[in-house]
Formats: C-alpha cells, structure tokens, sequence
C-alpha cells in the first residue's frame, strides 16, 4: 500500500500534472468503465472512484492539521495550562470557535476548567439536548454556572442584579413562537426540551452538585415535575432565573425551598401574564424558611396578593432586589409601615412596573414615607405603567397625571432613580382581565386561618394594625387558597 500510494502520489510532482496527468487519469477510468460489460458494474467504480477521492483528501487535510498543530505547538507563546486558563475565561461561543481551529487548541479546550461557565442561551434556537449533555459532561465537577434557551426581548434595567431583563410573554410576542417550536418535535432540530437537564442528574449528580447559578429561558415543554428532579441535585444553587417555563409558581416555589438553602437570587417570570394565582400563604412562609439568604426576588406576570408579598417581604431580612412587574393584583397597601422596619432599611431596588391594580394612593403614601425618611437604602424605585395608576375607589379609573411628589422626592432624595413613565392620555383597554366579580370577601378570614400554620408566619401577618385593617381591599385571592385555608 505504501509503495502504490508513494508512486500514485509521485505523479503530482510532474511539471505537467494538471494537464497529461489528470486525462491519463481521466483515459485510465473510460477505459476501465468500457471493460465493464453491466451498468450497475460502471456505476459501482465511478462511486469507488469518487469514494477514494473523498479518503484522500481527508487524509491528505488531517496530516496538514496535525502538521500545522505540531508548528503551533512550537511557535504558540503559552504553555499549556496558562492556555487552559485563558480559555476558561472565553465565553462558550468563543470557545467552540477556539476548539475547532486547531488539534493543539482543541486538546486545551476539552480540559473540564473551561466548561465551569456554560452559557448555550441563543437569539433563535441552535442548540439542542445532545448538545448541552455533551457540554455538562466536558464540565463534570467543574460545572458552576449553566445557562440555557432562547432569549427574546431584552432590556437593561437598573438595579437588577443580573445584566438582562426580559420582557412578559416574550416567548409568545418574539422569536420563535410555541406553536413553531412544538412542529419542530419529531425533528432533529435545534429545540431544548424538558430533559436537557438531564445530564445534571447523571453520575449521582456529580454536574449539579456544586452548580451555583442556573438559568431557563424559553424551553419547551419545561414542567415541575423536571424542574424539581434538577433542583433536587442542585442544592448549592445561589442564582436561579426561568422565564417563560409552563410551571406553577407554588410547585416551583416549593421545590427551591426544599432543595435550594443558600439560594441568594430567584427571578420566576410567568409565561403568560395574570393566568398563575396558585401561590398560597403556607407556601410563602415555607419559601422563607427554606431560602433565609435571599437577597433578591423577583416575581414578574402572576396574580400576587398584597398580603402575600408583605409575608415575603417582612420575612426575608436580607432582601435588596424586588422586582414585581406585571403583578396583576397588588395595589400597593403591601408597602404601608414596610420602610420603617427592618426590611425597609435593607431595600435598595423596587420594580413595580406595569401593575395594574397598583393604585395612586399607595403610591403616594409610598413617597411620603421616603420623604419622611423611610427605605432610606433605597436606591431605584420604578412605578410606571403605560395605562396610569389605579384610583382608590375603582381600578377601572386610571389616572394618567397622578398627583404624587415625584418632582420633591428626586430633589429631597438625589440618590434615588425614580422612574415613573405614565402615558399622556388614557389608552387603556379592558382584554382577557379578571373580572371585578373575582374579588375576595374572606381575606381577613384567611389570614387569621393561615397564623396557625406556624408561629413566624403568625408574627408577620399581625405585624402592623394599621397593614391588617386594609384587608377588604385585598384583589382575587384565588380559590385553592380558600379553600386551603378553611381546611
């Protein structure tokens, strides 16, 4: 073989190559092609012919790979593990494209250290199971943060402890929609699905057992039951982000309480604004105790209780970051003697965007509480919404110039970013909300009930006279949580 393939080979270096050679070649093969009596015997050699070409000039680039490796070996400045190390500080994207350059970069690139940052989240879909398996193998124990799925819509908001926001039902307004993603199923496409988690569970759970920070943006299909399996070998988890994700708050909720004790950071964005109200008060107080270091929470698009964020708030004593935005039920009265307890002088950001029932009063009470010297750590306080602020006597009448000292506040306060964005005119229009008939009458009731449960949730829901004589204001407190604490 050596000898037919040095001769076969020597006669490229013929001054003439390109010319005698390739039709002594092409000759040799017309000749071979007419010895054959069959057709199916011809088209077996042409498909040998090509096949051997195919072989060699594979071979021919591997050898000119390896040979040009070999020269960046020698020539390449850094030794291998200080490479290891610039490599480790290379996104993902980068670091595939640094893999694929060369053998000796390759080799650099398959080292564990480089894959403890994993970040596959894509404008449009490109990356699939097999993709992130192949990913959290390379990491193994190394595995610290894991960022997964389609991201659509983002902005920057200030004060946010992470770089991005994203925008309520933005796997439905943007990118690629549900329906899209599901007629991809079936497909070998570029579609994450609920068991591209799966991977973290392998090995005894070696990949997520020291994972601290875990992103899902946007993943089909995605539902609890796969979530709490992931979480369950996560129990290091210090950030934790899903938008978009079909889960249930209360489930979701519960399961990071069980699982997650040094959680830090949650940022749960409903997938579709207004239609999650499953979240009960047991499970508030049992999110509090399983999650004591929290110290940014963000809830974004579900129906909320006011009282049911007072208990988070009042509970978690190290909170800094809240973020609310498009809570469909909250007023406000959750804030009323908060900035002068412990909480208040923790707080530092507030996102209040786009709450529907977040009436003018409570807002106004809010600011006359900074001026007056409460939430004095507080730093970014956003309460705009593009159909005005709710009045206090009916949320169907908006109030587009709200009288509240926005203007003394910024003077008074120069350290706090104030943002209240309202439209110049009424524009609101009434489509797919709850109606008025869903307001709760039992709150009271419910509340008192739900003191049994444990003593701290007792503690914070009989704080303040002046928080609990609002309770009849208190919007669409759902059923289940009636009918959970009337049990």
């Amino acid at each position: 073989m050596d000898n037919l393939l040095e001769k076969f080979l020597g006669l490229s270096s013929l001054d003439n190559y390109n010319t005698s050679v390739a039709a002594s070649i092409e000759l040799s093969l017309e000749r071979l092609l007419e010895s054959r009596v069959s057709e199916s015997d011809q088209d077996q050699l042409i498909e040998n012919t090509l096949n051997m070409g195919s072989i060699l000039l594979e071979v021919g680039k591997r050898a000119q790979r390896y040979r040009f490796s070999k020269h960046n070996s020698v020539c390449w400045a850094l030794s291998h593990d200080l490479t290891i190390k610039v490599f480790a500080m290379l996104d993902t994207k980068s670091l595939c494209s640094a893999a694929a350059t060369c053998w000796m970069f390759n080799k650099c690139a398959m080292n564990p250290l480089c894959y403890a940052d994993i970040d596959l989240t894509t404008v449009v879909p490109r990356v699939n199971n097999a993709v992130v398996a192949t990913m959290i193998h390379r990491a193994g124990k190394r595995l610290r943060s894991l960022k997964l799925g389609v991201l659509t819509s983002p902005t920057t908001l200030s004060g946010h402890s992470g770089p991005m926001v994203y925008g309520i039902d933005s796997s439905v307004d943007a990118g690629l929609s549900r329906n899209n993603k599901r007629s991809c199923q079936g497909k070998d496409s570029y579609i994450l699905s609920r068991s591209c988690l799966t991977s973290l569970s392998l090995d005894g759970g070696a990949s997520g057992a020291l994972l601290k920070k875990l992103h899902l943006y946007n993943i089909d299909k995605m539902d609890n039951t796969t979530l709490r399996v992931a979480l369950s070998v996560c129990q290091a988890l210090t950030d934790f982000e899903i938008v978009g994700l079909v889960t249930e708050l209360k489930q979701t909720l519960e399961s990071v309480s069980t699982n997650c004790p040094n959680l830090e950071c949650l940022l749960i964005e409903s997938y579709k604004t207004g239609r999650d109200d499953s979240l009960k008060s047991t499970t508030c107080v049992g999110f509090i105790n399983g999650c004591p270091r929290l110290t940014s929470l963000a809830l974004r698009g579900f129906i909320l209780q006011d009282y049911k964020i007072r208990i988070l708030m009042k509970g978690f004593r190290k909170l800094k970051f809240v973020d609310l935005s498009a809570s469909y039920s909250i007023t406000g009265t959750f804030l009323r003697n908060l900035g002068s307890g412990t909480s208040g002088h923790q707080l530092e950001s507030l996102i209040l965007r786009e709450c529907m029932h977040l009436k003018e009063v409570e807002v106004g009470r809010l600011l006359t509480a900074v001026l007056s010297g409460g939430f004095k750590f507080l730093k970014h306080l956003d309460i705009s919404n593009k159909e005005g602020l709710a009045s206090d006597h009916d949320w169907y009448d908006r109030c587009y110039s709200p009288s509240i000292p926005v203007k003394l506040v910024m003077e008074e306060r120069p350290g706090l970013c104030l943002v209240a964005d309202f439209p110049p005119e009424g524009s609101f229009m009434d489509t797919e909300q709850i109606s008025e008939s869903e307001v709760n009458s039992d709150a009271n009731l419910d509340l008192e009930r739900t003191g049994a449960t444990s003593e701290s949730s007792l503690s914070m829901l009989s704080s303040e006279s002046s928080y609990n004589s609002d309770q009849g204001n208190y919007l669409y407190a759902s059923s289940d949580e009636v009918d959970f604490l009337g049990a």
